[in-house]
């Protein structure tokens, strides 16, 4: 349990920053499954604005320390791989 003033305002600014990067994660989740079931159901026109929408929400993570560099990278990589196969 925090006991000083700085570990108590800590505990705060942790829980905070909790929630922000929670809902950030979920909304980029939420372009990726979009992706995803674009691809899934095999129309490359919306699979391909999907993944345009998506990128930059991705990158956008990377910025507030969400996702890792090499991790969004990679997602983008795979998408970007799997849309491009699409007939």
């Amino acid at each position: 349990m925090a006991n000083t003033p700085q570990s108590k305002k800590r505990a705060r600014q942790n829980d905070r920053k909790l929630e922000v990067n929670k809902a950030r994660r979920s909304r980029i989740r939420t372009f990726l499954k979009k992706v995803e079931e674009a691809i899934t159901s095999g129309d490359k026109k919306s699979a391909v604005s999907a993944l345009k929408s998506a990128q930059p929400e991705l990158m956008r993570g990377v910025t507030k320390g969400v996702y890792k560099k090499n991790t969004a990278a990679r997602k983008m990589s795979r998408l970007s791989a799997r849309v491009k196969s699409l007939a």
